[in-house]
């Protein structure tokens, strides 16, 4: 597994690049979108990972086509970084506290792509970004990576505050799942 990936996406609508690399190292983000280039340096970071990824979209509809259209490219990429997924942990999850705000992930590094998504925003944005696209987003992420993604807002009373608490504890989920533990499939099926 080489735990690095290059994806393009381009369509009618964006136009995607992205690098990563299960490690860390730098980050660098640019979608035009300056709270979601944000959360996604979160993501980057508390995950371990090295990213490059930019992308272009059509900003005068909205951000929904840009912010979706990551979220697969970024899947797709955490897909075949993982490759046939022997030696990863698999699962992992965590509670993450952003002032009054908490949230907590689970993920199951499954094969088996599949959301929950529980969390209801006090506010409706921040700048141009909707924070109902966070759902967009992870479930474009989760379908293209192959995983079981449960997200829960437990609490909270400012959006900027819980979408970044949630962006945080998915990408601590993520690291422990991914981290190489053995050389072995974690499945009594012997494959994922």
């Amino acid at each position: 597994m080489s735990r690095t990936a290059e994806i393009t996406r381009k369509t009618n609508e964006t136009n995607v690049s992205c690098t990563l690399c299960i490690c860390p190292g730098v980050i660098a983000i640019d979608t035009g979108i300056g709270f979601f280039d944000h959360m996604l340096h979160s993501l980057a970071f508390h995950a371990g990972w090295t990213l490059d990824l930019k992308a272009k979209g059509d900003y005068s509809v909205d951000a929904h086509h840009t912010v979706e259209d990551v979220g697969i490219v970024l899947g797709s990429a955490l897909g075949e970084c993982l490759g046939d997924r022997v030696g990863i942990s698999r699962f992992g999850e965590a509670h993450v506290p952003m002032d009054e705000a908490l949230a907590f992930c689970s993920v199951d590094i499954s094969g088996r792509p599949f959301l929950v998504y529980d969390a209801d925003m006090p506010q409706s944005s921040a700048g141009s970004y909707d924070y109902c696209l966070n759902e967009e987003f992870f479930r474009a992420f989760a379908f293209n990576s192959g995983i079981t993604l449960h997200i829960k807002s437990v609490y909270g009373r400012n959006a900027h505050h819980m979408t970044e608490s949630i962006f945080k504890c998915v990408a601590r989920s993520l690291r422990t799942a991914c981290a190489l533990v053995n050389d072995s499939t974690c499945s009594t099926k012997g494959v994922l």
